[in-house]
């Protein structure tokens, strides 16, 4: 295989892996890969699940064509085509920078040596690339790509954080979908739900798209929850480069 290596995951599921690292180029591998194997449909394949750096396949091993599967990914890994990939949608995502909502704010100021409006500028000022969907239905991986901060994850994780929490170490940020645990840092909460059964199609971001976040206040904060639970809030979307 070009450039990557497959695992076979059981006899239900095989893992195509590219190099070990988390960056965007790696990543565009991974969506390539994805987008071909969409576009070939061979049978018996199922639900492509994209990573950091290494593309899931799911297949039915009572219908799935092994040879034909693992040419077809010989062949989009050898002939990789990012311009065919969707276009790049930019999500803007509520963020409420404030107390109870953003518990550890004014401790991730002090470890950067800046302000909090320091802090809130570097977090809502940069578009964020979602890598992937994981840990928790809905639950999207982000970074951006310049200004990182130094910290990483806290020293004891938190047994339980709250549902919308915005979390983030290093360049990297977090929207956690549901009450969970989670060992990251809480800069802010959204009231957008990352992840809703009412909808169709419950997920709010996939893999590909890029999201920013807009500091709100909390009379804003309190208005878009109540529209989110009557089903009447839409996050502005729009394609990046073109705001």
């Amino acid at each position: 295989m070009s450039n990557c290596t497959l695992r076979w995951i059981g006899d239900q599921a095989l893992s195509v892996e590219f190099e070990n690292e988390i960056s965007i180029q790696v990543n565009q591998k991974v969506r390539s890969l994805r987008h071909a194997l969409e576009r070939k449909a061979l049978p018996g394949v199922g639900e492509l699940v994209p990573t950091y750096r290494a593309l899931m396949i799911h297949y039915d091993p009572l219908r799935a064509d092994l040879d034909a599967l693992t040419a077809a990914i010989d062949d989009a890994t050898a002939h990789p085509d990012t311009d065919e990939l969707p276009k790049a949608i930019v999500t803007e995502i509520p963020v409420l920078y404030e107390g109870e909502y953003a518990l550890d704010l004014e401790e991730i100021a002090r470890l950067e040596n800046r302000t909090v409006e320091d802090i809130i500028r570097i977090h809502s000022q940069s578009d964020y690339y979602v890598y992937m969907l994981g840990f928790s239905p809905g639950h999207p991986y982000t970074a951006r790509f310049e200004n990182p901060f130094s910290f990483k994850r806290r020293s004891e994780p938190r047994v339980r954080i709250p549902g919308g929490s915005i979390v983030v170490q290093l360049a990297l940020s977090d929207i956690i979908p549901f009450d969970q645990p989670c060992g990251w840092n809480i800069i802010g909460t959204t009231p957008i739900l990352a992840c809703d059964y009412r909808r169709e199609n419950p997920f709010l971001l996939q893999a590909g798209q890029w999201i920013r976040h807009v500091p709100i206040d909390r009379a804003e904060f309190l208005d878009i929850r109540r529209q989110v639970e009557l089903g009447e809030y839409r996050c502005r979307q729009y394609e990046r480069g073109k705001q």
